[in-house]
């Protein structure tokens, strides 16, 4: 099996591991990032890897317009993507009553209105493929309240809702789509493996069976 993986929002910690993983197993791989030049190692990494094709497109993931076009100069480079992940995310400080109105638009700019962008411009052509999985990093800060960060559980909220949605709106020809809820944290000391995370991601491509609508990782016991 084989296909062509995009991942909107791509850095060097999960967007790298998902990217790599894919890569392994034959993918052409697509990257979107706001800088294209911080991505030049990546690039040659995942060639490496054994990718059978790497693109990069920029853009800013709030500007919808400019993620269209680099979504479009993918398909157009690649051919229609099999797999999407979305990891866009806005860290933005503040309690309820202290939270500016446009830092939560920013929230839900980066966080939502993007991944519903990257959905209406990948789930055509895999409706008429009849295949295609599309991935949508959450985290348990949907469910948690916050004091000091409420507009990313908003945010997170928000994307798991959206997800729901549109599994029930296209499960039934052939796309899956699943929510990832990352129950702790991608960077520092106390880090989730993303190693762990990227080879979820395969499987919930590639498994025979679709999967959950809803993941958690790491599993909850």
């Amino acid at each position: 099996m084989s296909g062509v993986l995009v991942v909107v929002a791509a850095g060097p910690g999960l967007g790298r591991s998902v990217a790599l993983r894919f890569a392994r197993e034959g993918y052409a791989v697509g990257l979107v990032a706001r800088s294209t030049d911080a991505l030049a190692d990546l690039v040659a990494e995942i060639g490496a890897a054994g990718a059978s094709a790497v693109a990069v497109a920029g853009a800013d993931v709030s500007d919808d317009a400019a993620l269209r076009g680099a979504l479009g100069e993918l398909a157009s480079t690649l051919g229609p993507a099999t797999v999407v992940v979305y990891n866009g995310s806005a860290y933005v400080e503040g309690s309820v009553t202290a939270l500016p109105p446009e830092r939560l638009r920013l929230a839900l700019d980066v966080g939502v209105v993007g991944a519903l962008v990257t959905a209406q411009a990948t789930v055509p052509a895999m409706r008429a493929a009849g295949r295609g999985t599309i991935v949508l990093t959450g985290s348990v800060a949907a469910d948690r309240a916050s004091t000091s960060a409420a507009a990313v559980g908003v945010a997170k909220a928000a994307l798991r809702n959206l997800a729901l949605s549109l599994h029930k709106e296209v499960a039934g020809d052939g796309v899956r789509v699943v929510t990832v809820t990352i129950d702790g944290v991608l960077s520092g000391p106390k880090a989730l493996d993303v190693e762990q995370i990227a080879d979820l991601y395969w499987r919930l491509h590639s498994a025979p069976e679709s999967p959950p609508d809803v993941v958690v990782f790491p599993p909850h016991r």
